[in-house]
């Protein structure tokens, strides 16, 4: 085998990054660009990325690191010395990369969560994408603006934050917070109150609410629901139990699953049985990934190219 017909594992781990040789030897065009998560074994970002790569000519490659917790901080220092562009963050770091970074673009530091950094000037910059890719997503499934419709939006970890943040700025009707911690959910929403003091009358219905993650309390809100999103990871395994009971789905609502793994995830599936319309995170992760380009290379995604790597 050439050294050109070289091809990146799957995933690599924190030990694999430390070890720049290895890198080296493993593929080439040299790894500049990952994602790093926990899990990250079914990441279909470096599909996506290195189809952009390709498109663009450009002589790199973007692979998926198997980063944990207590990994995480050393792991973006050896981003810094490795050279790399930069890198995509999920599944559980979005929050915690804050703390290690050089400087936050603003709107990120609103969110709260980072799911992409750029090395500029030997510096890791933090940005997010998840918000603005996660409104051209439901545009894309659903030919709706979330401005007029009522969210409820299950979970409040990085990418729920970035999603809660787009709905409050596009002035959603509605926003409904469900976190199984749910002081986390009533922190979110207290981080969004200034934003739901406009004149928007419902009714009885308060227009921003922080409810426990218990059926009674989903049950309650299902009339008054025109979009359910589940921001959480429950999915991602097929042990998971669903983030929502299926008895109460109902074919008025959009359900958007930002879960992918493993094609037609339960969630989607069972909405669609229930006769909701539904979709999964794909296009999420295509809009998400297409940002993330224009921030690291500061020109227009492929982003047909990018759609046509996908399974």
């Amino acid at each position: 085998m050439t050294k050109k017909q070289k091809r990146a594992r799957d995933f690599y781990t924190f030990e694999d990054l430390r070890n720049r040789t290895r890198l080296a030897r493993d593929v080439d065009p040299p790894i500049r660009l990952g994602v790093f998560g926990d899990p990250v074994a079914h990441s279909l970002s470096p599909q996506i990325q290195n189809a952009a790569l390709k498109h663009h000519k450009i002589d790199m490659h973007y692979a998926a690191f198997h980063i944990s917790p207590d990994e995480l901080r050393d792991a973006l220092k050896l981003v810094r010395e490795l050279d790399f562009v930069g890198v995509n963050l999920t599944t559980p770091h979005k929050i915690a990369a804050l703390d290690y970074l050089d400087d936050v673009d603003p709107a990120a530091g609103k969110i709260g969560a980072v799911n992409v950094i750029a090395t500029r000037d030997e510096k890791l910059i933090g940005f997010n994408t998840d918000a603005l890719a996660f409104s051209r997503a439901v545009r894309d499934e659903f030919a709706v603006d979330l401005r007029d419709l009522r969210v409820m939006l299950l979970g409040a970890g990085g990418a729920a934050r970035a999603i809660a943040m787009q709905c409050a700025l596009e002035n959603c009707e509605r926003l409904v917070l469900a976190n199984r911690t749910f002081d986390k959910a009533k922190e979110l929403a207290g981080r969004l109150s200034e934003f739901f003091t406009g004149p928007k009358v419902l009714g009885p219905m308060p227009r921003l609410q922080a409810i426990p993650w218990d059926e009674a309390a989903f049950r309650s809100q299902i009339a008054n629901t025109d979009l359910i999103v589940n921001a959480t990871p429950l999915g991602l395994n097929r042990s998971d139990p669903p983030p929502l009971p299926a008895r109460l789905l109902s074919p008025h609502l959009l359900i958007y699953d930002t879960v992918y793994a493993g094609g037609q995830a339960p969630f989607v599936a069972a909405a669609v049985e229930a006769g909701a319309r539904a979709a999964g995170g794909l296009s999420m992760l295509v809009h998400q990934a297409a940002l993330s380009f224009q921030i690291w290379f500061e020109r227009d995604a492929p982003i047909d190219a990018m759609r046509a790597a996908l399974p």
